[in-house]
């Protein structure tokens, strides 16, 4: 798989050092409130990346950090009147419950700062012996001067940084790069956030967190980091640097960047009224699976643009797909899968790979599968599709759709009251009451459920 490598500013192939196995990083949430929709993109992108590896035949090892500890969190749990612990895990719990409504797979592990204190005090210590660090006000600080290659993943012109000069917050513009902390000197910060250490009692900079957890779990040198392009700098950037010079090692092969989401082409903000969770989106009565068709749908290095529009678009198209599924598994015409079958086949997964192999290009790659869903709707309104076509055509959308995880009819079903009035309905109709099967009909829109009937039978649907 060729995928674009933000240190090298090239799409290249990924060449792990391990083959068949890919190890890979995932800079994970930061847990002082409820995840977004502009976070859920880069972590859609992510899990659409493992899911392609693997369909490809790679053997993928996901590491997902939790940053449950940084400067936000301190402040808002202790304004809370919380610690860490309590502060963070109910934003914990609303993460994986948003993840798992957005299908993804979990990580085959998912570390938590605060459980690696004594890996990132080692970390420390590892540069003060090979004399990278200096101490100021009790604080650690790593000297970028003495890391030549500081600012190449982030194209950062060093020339201009004024030696000595030190940054305490976590987050920074490009403008304000200097020395940044590696340990965090007990301030006047509360007591559950301090731990102590041989150069005194404190807390770890968030940059030195990942490093970490990612070379405790995956190896001083790596396959793959992933995360949004807001963390380039100075997350990544301090990463490499501290990594590199603790280890004398490199520190990742290669470097993946998703893209921010756009709301109405503007930044998303609570200020502007545009800021969703995937719950907002939930009770206006959207899908899950419409929401991560819509993540998936723009190229993970293009802004993505949502809108409701386009929200209800990606809905429609699954039910495309979803509807097509479905008649395929009404086939019971006997008979071999036809020629034109194994070719349509043939076509939409040679297309449906390209797209992947070249920098996980999803537009492209769902491209292919509406072509073969278009060629199959073709024969079935012919009626030449056999149940063993029409089970050629169903595998090679199940194949498809480990991917995008959307193009399968899911578990839902309807509700005991929802199947009284389907089932009173269709009494009526067997009755020849129409008038009694319309009011029916009209409750059942009016709980979301349309109904479409066919020569085989009444088929549903939600509403979106």
């Amino acid at each position: 798989m060729n995928l674009h490598n933000t240190l090298t500013g090239r799409v290249e192939a990924l060449a792990p050092e391990q083959p068949p196995e890919v190890r890979m990083y995932v800079c994970g949430p930061t847990v002082y409130g409820r995840a977004h929709i502009g976070n859920f993109r880069s972590f859609v992108a992510t899990d659409l990346l493992r899911r392609a590896l693997r369909y490809k035949g790679w053997r993928v090892k996901e590491v997902m950090n939790v940053t449950d500890v940084d400067d936000r969190i301190i402040q808002l749990a202790a304004k809370a009147g919380k610690d860490l612990r309590s502060f963070t895990a109910e934003h914990i719990r609303s993460f994986e419950e948003d993840r798992a409504t957005l299908r993804m797979d979990p990580p085959e592990l998912v570390p938590r700062a605060t459980e690696h204190i004594p890996d990132m005090i080692g970390l420390v210590q590892r540069l003060i012996d090979r004399g990278h660090t200096y101490t100021a006000d009790g604080s650690v600080y790593f000297k970028i001067a003495t890391f030549p290659e500081y600012g190449r993943l982030s194209r950062l012109d060093v020339a201009g940084i004024r030696s000595g000069a030190r940054v305490d917050t976590d987050k920074y513009d490009k403008e304000d790069a200097r020395d940044f902390v590696l340990w965090k000197a007990k301030q006047d910060e509360p007591e559950w956030a301090q731990w102590d250490a041989p150069f005194g009692r404190g807390r770890p900079g968030w940059h030195l967190e990942c490093s970490a957890m990612s070379m405790k779990y995956l190896g001083e040198t790596f396959d793959l980091h992933c995360g949004g392009v807001d963390l380039i700098f100075p997350h990544h950037e301090n990463e490499i640097a501290q990594s590199t010079c603790a280890t004398g090692k490199a520190f990742v092969r290669h470097w993946m960047h998703v893209t921010h989401l756009l709301v109405d082409n503007e930044t998303m903000s609570k200020s502007k009224g545009n800021f969703y969770t995937i719950p907002d989106l939930l009770e206006r009565g959207h899908r899950p699976d419409a929401v991560r068709y819509l993540l998936s749908a723009a190229h993970y290095r293009k802004p993505l643009n949502f809108t409701w529009d386009g929200l209800h678009q990606a809905a429609t198209s699954i039910d495309k797909v979803q509807g097509f599924a479905r008649r395929l598994d009404e086939v019971d015409r006997d008979g071999p899968a036809l020629a034109v079958v194994e070719e349509a086949v043939r076509m939409a997964r040679d297309a449906f790979d390209r797209a992947l192999d070249e920098d996980l290009n999803t537009p492209e790659a769902l491209a292919a599968v509406h072509e073969l869903v278009n060629e199959g709707n073709r024969l079935l309104a012919e009626g030449a599709l056999t149940r063993e076509g029409a089970a050629r055509l169903r595998r090679q959308l199940e194949s498809m759709d480990s991917v995008f995880a959307v193009l399968l009819p899911g578990e839902d079903r309807l509700s005991t009251e929802e199947q009284a009035l389907l089932d009173a309905r269709q009494e009526a109709r067997r009755k020849r009451e129409f008038q009694k099967a319309d009011e029916h009909r009209k409750k059942l829109e009016e709980m979301g459920v349309i109904l479409e009937d066919t020569p085989k039978g009444t088929r549903w649907r939600r509403k979106h």
